[in-house]
């Protein structure tokens, strides 16, 4: 084993050296071709090659882009292994093979992954924002991140909520038959772009979903998505609102994916609790992070903390005095949140194969 001394006299490892510097470049190339995915979704690059084959002139027809940045772009994603590449050198034409087109261009696809690059570019553009929030002890408010951010966090979610969310919520007995009742009143909170409470009302039509959230863009977006559905209804609202409008109005509430960005959960659990009646579920569904820190940690952990660091935690320290859970809530703050807003327990629902995600039943 090689092994230096560096001028504090501590020993290195020329192996550990070389592997660690091997890693840091694996992130960095994933990085360059994650922004190259972002620039085949946003000019519709993915979406041009689809249904067929093309040369970089056909490419620069199709969409509109300079030729030039076509032959670059489409030979640099031959090389990365997105697409398949054949021909004469002069003449290559280029494929986008079936996994790959599910992928980047269906979002009915579960494994639709392309708004993910949308929203580490949005990101990027915010970094100058990011590095003064981390030496001010601010933050950098939802809305500064833009639509990109927005609707791709809309986008990955759709269609877990549209293919997914109802046969799990069958799968639990005790939260199926309240959502069942006639003319149940579900309560959806920070809704965001309202997948999820469409979602919910599709599976459940004889009940009333209310789909709330502070994000004007995004419940007009979900006003849009939910065109036809009579049994929905969308409004501007705050989570520690909800009791606002009457107590004990309704018979289930969920939250989804939303509670660790808020800057006062508890205030939200406890309006949540007294608009549910006591015979009625509330459900949170968060991040299936680790029970405890304990590094290093699996893909979801280090996704979360991704998030967390980017996107959620600087969005809640945007308001003052916020508890600033950040991505990463443990099974044990959120206990201690419902505790301190009077639930008396919080057991996690046996629902499986919904992604990196938790679902909680908070019991009163």
């Amino acid at each position: 084993m090689d092994v230096t001394v560096d001028r504090d006299g501590e020993k290195t490892d020329e192996q550990a050296v070389e592997e660690f510097a091997g890693w840091v470049f694996d992130r960095f190339l994933g990085g360059m071709e994650t922004l190259s995915i972002h620039i085949g979704s946003s000019l519709g690059l993915y979406a041009a090659l689809r249904d067929a084959p093309a040369t970089a002139a056909e490419l620069a027809a199709r969409t509109g882009i300079d030729r030039r940045y076509a032959r670059e772009w489409l030979e640099q994603q031959a090389t990365a292994g997105i697409l398949d590449s054949d021909g004469e050198p002069d003449e290559l034409r280029f494929r986008l093979p079936a996994a790959q087109a599910a992928v980047l261009t269906d979002g009915a696809c579960l494994g639709y992954s392309a708004p993910l690059a949308d929203m580490f570019a949005a990101v990027a553009l915010r970094m100058p924002d990011l590095m003064d929030a981390y030496r001010s002890g601010r933050g950098v408010p939802w809305a500064a991140f833009g639509a990109a951010v927005r609707d791709g966090q809309g986008d990955i979610n759709r269609p877990w909520f549209e293919n997914v969310l109802a046969k799990a919520l069958a799968s639990v007995p005790r939260v199926h038959e309240v959502l069942l009742r006639p003319d149940a009143g579900i309560a959806d909170v920070a809704c965001g772009h309202g997948w999820s409470t469409i979602g919910l009302a599709r599976a459940y039509p004889d009940a009333i979903v209310d789909g709330f959230d502070i994000d004007a863009p995004a419940i007009e977006a979900a006003h849009e998505h939910a065109a036809g559905l009579e049994n929905v209804t969308f409004s501007e609202l705050r989570g520690e609102q909800l009791a606002d409008g009457g107590e004990d109005r309704y018979d289930a509430a969920f939250v989804f994916e939303a509670l660790h960005d808020m800057p006062d959960p508890v205030a939200v659990l406890s309006a949540i609790s007294r608009a549910v009646r006591s015979d009625g579920v509330v459900v949170v569904m968060d991040e299936a992070v680790a029970e405890a820190f304990s590094p290093p940690g699996d893909d979801v952990e280090r996704v979360m903390y991704g998030y967390s660091l980017l996107i959620c935690l600087p969005d809640s320290m945007s308001t003052p005095g916020s508890v600033a859970t950040g991505t990463v809530m443990r099974h044990a703050t959120l206990e201690r949140y419902a505790h301190e807003a009077g639930f008396s327990a919080v057991s996690v629902l046996p629902i499986d194969g919904f992604a990196a995600f938790r679902f909680y039943l908070l019991d009163r």
